[in-house]
Protein backbone atom coordinates (compact mmCIF):
# COMPACT_ATOMS: atom_id res chain seq x y z
CA UNK A 1 0.00 0.00 0.00
CA UNK A 2 1.22 3.61 -1.04
CA UNK A 3 1.47 6.06 2.36
CA UNK A 4 0.05 9.09 0.96
CA UNK A 5 1.23 12.35 2.01
CA UNK A 6 -1.27 13.93 4.75
CA UNK A 7 -3.23 17.08 4.07
CA UNK A 8 -4.29 19.17 7.01
CA UNK A 9 -6.60 22.06 5.30
CA UNK A 10 -7.62 24.50 7.72
CA UNK A 11 -11.24 26.25 6.84
CA UNK A 12 -11.44 29.63 8.44
CA UNK A 13 -14.88 29.59 7.00
CA UNK A 14 -16.55 33.91 8.09
CA UNK A 15 -13.90 34.58 10.29
CA UNK A 16 -10.52 36.79 10.51
CA UNK A 17 -10.14 40.03 9.17
CA UNK A 18 -6.72 41.20 6.88
CA UNK A 19 -5.07 41.90 9.88
CA UNK A 20 -6.34 38.97 11.55
CA UNK A 21 -5.58 36.94 8.57
CA UNK A 22 -1.97 38.03 8.34
CA UNK A 23 -1.43 37.85 12.03
CA UNK A 24 -2.08 34.00 12.11
CA UNK A 25 -0.07 32.77 8.80
CA UNK A 26 2.73 34.67 10.28
CA UNK A 27 2.44 32.61 13.36
CA UNK A 28 1.97 29.45 11.05
CA UNK A 29 5.32 30.15 8.94
CA UNK A 30 6.96 27.83 11.19
CA UNK A 31 5.07 24.67 9.98
CA UNK A 32 6.93 25.25 6.79
CA UNK A 33 9.57 23.15 8.34
CA UNK A 34 7.62 19.47 8.22
CA UNK A 35 5.46 20.31 5.32
CA UNK A 36 7.91 17.55 3.95
CA UNK A 37 5.39 15.19 5.32
CA UNK A 38 3.12 16.82 5.82
CA UNK A 39 1.07 19.18 3.04
CA UNK A 40 -0.06 22.24 4.71
CA UNK A 41 -3.21 24.23 3.60
CA UNK A 42 -4.81 27.43 5.07
CA UNK A 43 -8.19 28.34 3.64
CA UNK A 44 -8.93 32.23 4.30
CA UNK A 45 -12.30 34.17 3.02
CA UNK A 46 -12.30 35.71 -0.45
CA UNK A 47 -10.94 38.90 0.80
CA UNK A 48 -7.81 37.63 2.82
CA UNK A 49 -7.01 35.48 0.10
CA UNK A 50 -4.11 37.66 -1.73
CA UNK A 51 -2.60 38.76 1.48
CA UNK A 52 -2.23 35.43 2.98
CA UNK A 53 -0.50 34.54 -0.36
CA UNK A 54 1.56 36.98 -0.11
CA UNK A 55 2.60 36.60 3.14
CA UNK A 56 3.09 32.85 3.12
CA UNK A 57 5.32 33.31 -0.52
CA UNK A 58 8.95 31.29 0.03
CA UNK A 59 7.08 29.01 1.76
CA UNK A 60 5.47 25.47 1.05
CA UNK A 61 2.57 26.13 2.87
CA UNK A 62 -0.95 26.20 -0.07
CA UNK A 63 -3.53 28.59 -0.14
CA UNK A 64 -6.96 27.54 -0.98
CA UNK A 65 -10.71 29.09 -1.59
CA UNK A 66 -13.92 27.89 0.45
CA UNK A 67 -16.04 28.21 -2.80
CA UNK A 68 -15.79 28.31 -6.14
CA UNK A 69 -18.54 29.71 -9.62
CA UNK A 70 -18.10 26.83 -12.25
CA UNK A 71 -17.99 29.53 -14.72
CA UNK A 72 -14.54 31.71 -16.31
CA UNK A 73 -16.48 34.82 -16.15
CA UNK A 74 -19.87 36.64 -16.79
CA UNK A 75 -22.58 38.55 -15.66
CA UNK A 76 -22.55 36.48 -12.24
CA UNK A 77 -22.85 39.24 -9.57
CA UNK A 78 -21.04 38.31 -6.07
CA UNK A 79 -19.63 34.54 -7.79
CA UNK A 80 -15.54 34.45 -7.96
CA UNK A 81 -14.41 31.85 -10.62
CA UNK A 82 -11.70 29.58 -11.18
CA UNK A 83 -9.40 31.71 -13.67
CA UNK A 84 -9.55 34.46 -10.73
CA UNK A 85 -8.77 31.84 -8.05
CA UNK A 86 -5.44 30.72 -9.94
CA UNK A 87 -4.45 34.45 -10.34
CA UNK A 88 -4.59 35.18 -7.43
CA UNK A 89 -2.19 32.20 -5.98
CA UNK A 90 -4.77 29.51 -4.82
CA UNK A 91 -4.20 25.83 -5.17
CA UNK A 92 -7.05 24.41 -3.23
CA UNK A 93 -10.71 25.04 -3.42
CA UNK A 94 -13.16 23.47 -1.00
CA UNK A 95 -16.39 22.45 -2.55
CA UNK A 96 -19.57 20.94 -1.30
CA UNK A 97 -19.08 21.89 2.24
CA UNK A 98 -22.18 20.75 4.21
CA UNK A 99 -22.57 24.77 5.15
CA UNK A 100 -22.50 25.41 1.71
CA UNK A 101 -25.12 22.42 0.93
CA UNK A 102 -27.33 23.27 3.84
CA UNK A 103 -27.37 27.40 3.83
CA UNK A 104 -26.89 28.04 0.33
CA UNK A 105 -28.42 24.86 -1.38
CA UNK A 106 -26.30 23.90 -2.91
CA UNK A 107 -26.41 20.55 -5.10
CA UNK A 108 -24.96 17.44 -5.88
CA UNK A 109 -25.01 18.94 -9.43
CA UNK A 110 -23.49 22.40 -9.02
CA UNK A 111 -20.60 20.50 -6.75
CA UNK A 112 -20.00 18.42 -9.97
CA UNK A 113 -19.79 21.35 -11.93
CA UNK A 114 -17.54 23.31 -9.56
CA UNK A 115 -15.02 20.25 -9.50
CA UNK A 116 -14.79 20.21 -13.05
CA UNK A 117 -14.03 23.81 -13.80
CA UNK A 118 -11.10 23.55 -10.84
CA UNK A 119 -9.79 20.52 -12.45
CA UNK A 120 -9.92 22.26 -15.86
CA UNK A 121 -8.24 25.18 -14.67
CA UNK A 122 -5.12 23.11 -12.99
CA UNK A 123 -6.61 23.66 -9.05
CA UNK A 124 -6.73 21.18 -6.90
CA UNK A 125 -10.77 20.33 -5.39
CA UNK A 126 -11.12 19.28 -1.90
CA UNK A 127 -14.68 17.77 -2.31
CA UNK A 128 -17.18 17.65 0.84
CA UNK A 129 -19.20 14.60 0.98
CA UNK A 130 -20.96 13.69 4.69
CA UNK A 131 -24.71 12.78 6.07
CA UNK A 132 -26.84 14.50 9.00
CA UNK A 133 -27.33 13.08 12.48
CA UNK A 134 -31.03 12.04 11.39
CA UNK A 135 -29.62 10.35 8.35
CA UNK A 136 -27.11 8.29 10.23
CA UNK A 137 -29.74 6.89 12.91
CA UNK A 138 -31.83 5.88 9.81
CA UNK A 139 -28.77 3.84 8.72
CA UNK A 140 -28.41 5.53 5.80
CA UNK A 141 -24.92 6.72 5.90
CA UNK A 142 -23.62 5.09 3.24
CA UNK A 143 -26.62 5.90 1.19
CA UNK A 144 -25.61 9.25 1.25
CA UNK A 145 -21.68 8.92 1.07
CA UNK A 146 -22.80 6.98 -2.22
CA UNK A 147 -25.01 9.62 -4.07
CA UNK A 148 -22.68 12.33 -3.12
CA UNK A 149 -19.27 10.57 -4.26
CA UNK A 150 -21.26 9.34 -7.87
CA UNK A 151 -22.66 12.38 -8.06
CA UNK A 152 -19.54 14.74 -7.45
CA UNK A 153 -17.06 12.35 -9.31
CA UNK A 154 -19.27 12.51 -12.35
CA UNK A 155 -17.24 12.76 -15.66
CA UNK A 156 -13.84 12.91 -14.41
CA UNK A 157 -10.57 10.69 -15.86
CA UNK A 158 -9.32 8.02 -13.66
CA UNK A 159 -6.16 10.72 -13.22
CA UNK A 160 -8.29 13.40 -12.20
CA UNK A 161 -10.20 11.18 -9.57
CA UNK A 162 -6.61 10.05 -7.85
CA UNK A 163 -5.32 13.84 -8.34
CA UNK A 164 -8.63 15.15 -5.61
CA UNK A 165 -9.07 15.32 -2.22
CA UNK A 166 -12.23 13.99 -0.81
CA UNK A 167 -13.16 15.05 2.87
CA UNK A 168 -15.57 13.09 4.96
CA UNK A 169 -17.25 15.48 7.26
CA UNK A 170 -20.42 13.98 9.10
CA UNK A 171 -22.14 16.72 9.58
CA UNK A 172 -23.20 16.15 12.93
CA UNK A 173 -19.53 16.62 14.33
CA UNK A 174 -18.96 19.69 12.61
CA UNK A 175 -18.64 22.80 15.33
CA UNK A 176 -20.34 20.41 17.64
CA UNK A 177 -17.60 19.23 19.49
CA UNK A 178 -18.33 15.41 18.26
CA UNK A 179 -16.10 13.54 16.97
CA UNK A 180 -16.77 10.00 15.10
CA UNK A 181 -14.65 7.80 16.60
CA UNK A 182 -11.66 6.27 15.15
CA UNK A 183 -13.33 3.31 13.98
CA UNK A 184 -15.87 4.73 12.55
CA UNK A 185 -14.25 7.54 10.40
CA UNK A 186 -11.60 4.89 9.02
CA UNK A 187 -14.81 2.58 8.19
CA UNK A 188 -16.41 5.34 5.92
CA UNK A 189 -13.23 6.68 4.44
CA UNK A 190 -12.56 3.26 3.68
CA UNK A 191 -15.95 2.91 1.65
CA UNK A 192 -15.45 5.96 0.10
CA UNK A 193 -11.80 5.07 -1.53
CA UNK A 194 -13.87 1.66 -2.33
CA UNK A 195 -15.95 3.40 -4.50
CA UNK A 196 -13.00 5.53 -6.07
CA UNK A 197 -11.93 1.84 -6.70
CA UNK A 198 -14.71 0.58 -8.64
CA UNK A 199 -15.56 3.51 -10.52
CA UNK A 200 -12.11 4.37 -11.67
CA UNK A 201 -9.19 1.72 -10.67
CA UNK A 202 -7.22 0.80 -8.08
CA UNK A 203 -4.21 3.39 -9.33
CA UNK A 204 -6.58 6.23 -8.40
CA UNK A 205 -7.87 4.96 -5.14
CA UNK A 206 -4.25 4.57 -4.00
CA UNK A 207 -3.49 7.74 -5.19
CA UNK A 208 -6.56 10.02 -4.03
CA UNK A 209 -6.19 11.29 -0.49
CA UNK A 210 -9.00 11.26 1.81
CA UNK A 211 -9.56 13.12 4.68
CA UNK A 212 -11.62 13.39 8.19
CA UNK A 213 -13.72 16.70 9.21
CA UNK A 214 -15.88 17.83 12.06
CA UNK A 215 -14.60 18.51 15.71
CA UNK A 216 -10.78 17.71 14.91
CA UNK A 217 -8.23 19.21 17.64
CA UNK A 218 -4.79 18.41 18.61
CA UNK A 219 -5.93 15.54 20.92
CA UNK A 220 -7.51 13.60 18.55
CA UNK A 221 -5.54 13.99 15.73
CA UNK A 222 -3.09 10.95 16.11
CA UNK A 223 -5.88 8.60 16.54
CA UNK A 224 -7.40 9.41 13.16
CA UNK A 225 -4.01 9.83 11.30
CA UNK A 226 -3.34 6.36 12.53
CA UNK A 227 -6.17 4.65 10.58
CA UNK A 228 -4.87 3.31 6.90
CA UNK A 229 -7.17 5.07 4.97
CA UNK A 230 -7.83 8.44 6.27
CA UNK A 231 -4.79 11.16 5.05
CA UNK A 232 -5.73 14.23 6.66
CA UNK A 233 -8.03 16.74 8.33
CA UNK A 234 -9.94 19.21 7.15
CA UNK A 235 -10.15 21.82 10.22
CA UNK A 236 -12.91 24.08 10.96
CA UNK A 237 -12.59 26.06 14.16
CA UNK A 238 -9.35 24.74 15.43
CA UNK A 239 -7.41 26.41 12.40
CA UNK A 240 -8.58 29.89 13.45
CA UNK A 241 -5.74 29.60 16.39
CA UNK A 242 -1.88 28.99 15.65
CA UNK A 243 -1.20 26.85 18.34
CA UNK A 244 -4.20 24.42 18.08
CA UNK A 245 -3.72 24.29 14.19
CA UNK A 246 0.04 23.98 14.94
CA UNK A 247 -0.65 21.16 17.10
CA UNK A 248 -2.97 18.85 14.47
CA UNK A 249 -0.55 20.07 12.04
CA UNK A 250 2.49 17.85 13.67
CA UNK A 251 0.38 15.73 14.97
CA UNK A 252 -0.42 14.52 11.61
CA UNK A 253 3.64 14.58 11.09
CA UNK A 254 4.23 12.29 13.97
CA UNK A 255 2.85 9.71 11.95
CA UNK A 256 5.92 9.20 9.46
Amino acid sequence: MTLRRSIIAGNWKMFKTLAEASALVEALKPLNTVTSKVEVVVCPSFTALERVVAVLRGTNIAVGAQDVYWEDSGAFTGEISPVMLKDIGCHYVIIGHSERRQFFGETDEQVNRKVKAVLKHGLVPIMCVGETLVEREAGRTEQVIYTQAAAGLTGLTADQAGSLVIAYEPVWAIGTGKTASEGDAQQVIAYIRSLVREWYGASAAEQVRIQYGGSVKPGNTAGLMAQPDIDGALVGGASLEAASFAGIVQAAAGRY
